[in-house]
């Protein structure tokens, strides 16, 4: 029953439904990454490459041949992701032209050199390959110390086109009154001072399901704004070698 249980809490965590609206205090932000990333799995295939894979929440979404994770390589990382390869943050132990797809969600602000990072990603790449990546835009400090950047829509396309990528979609996620009450939940999940872990998530469940109520019904009926958003995702191809 506890695994059960354990189970479905995870998997809201990622895919929130219409539980998740009440039990996961990151809602607007999973959901809409979940929704996007669905809609674009469909252009991804052959021999995938997830750079900073962790728990491989998105695996599913994708129809290829093989689906390759890949983590930094530390002690920690060893015993909790579900990373099939391990790298130094520096060089990518793939060979050159080898891979149809890269897909890295939530992973480029956390990349303190994203010079060698693209050159990397872009390097292993067959011609044509393509380039599935998602980026905060809004968002606070986590996973610290190592939060370094936060990237706007214009900063992405600059470094991609830089690294010899050619921009086929951009979408910014949750470009609602939705971030506002988004931000809300992170700031009472972030301040409250609570230490054991399932009295913080039920405490934080009680509070999470009015405000992530009220957003959605808000979102419905304001208008978006794109110049605030909680995420971008773009979808990218490479078209020369650099």
């Amino acid at each position: 029953m506890i695994k059960k249980l354990k189970e479905i809490y995870q998997r809201e965590q990622f895919n929130p439904k219409i539980l998740g609206v009440f039990i996961n205090p990151f809602y607007f932000v999973r959901k809409g990454l979940y929704k996007h990333i669905a809609e674009l799995a469909k252009n991804v295939n052959g021999k995938v490459l997830d750079v900073g894979c962790g728990q491989k929440p998105y695996q599913g979404l994708f129809k290829c041949d093989e689906y390759i994770g890949l983590e930094i390589d530390t002690p920690e990382n060893r015993k909790i992701k579900k990373a099939d390869l391990f790298y130094d943050g520096k060089h990518i132990p793939v060979n050159d032209s080898s891979i149809d797809w890269v897909v890295t969600t939530e992973v480029f602000e956390h990349v303190f050199n994203p010079d060698e990072f693209l050159f990397e990603i872009q390097r292993v790449l067959k011609p044509g390959g393509g380039l599935l990546m998602t980026v905060p835009f809004i968002w606070d400090e986590h996973e610290q110390p190592y939060d370094f950047a936060r990237y706007s829509s214009f900063g992405l396309r600059h470094l991609l086109i830089k690294y010899g990528f050619e921009i086929v979609e951009h979408r910014k996620i949750n470009n609602g009154i939705e971030v506002i009450f988004q931000l809300i939940n992170c700031y009472l999940y972030k301040v409250l001072p609570i230490k054991n872990i399932y009295i913080k998530i039920f405490i934080t469940s009680i509070l999470t399901a009015p405000i992530n109520l009220v957003g959605l019904f808000l979102s419905f009926i304001l208008p978006k704004n794109n110049d605030l958003y909680l995420n971008n995702i773009i979808l990218a191809r490479k078209i020369k070698n650099v």
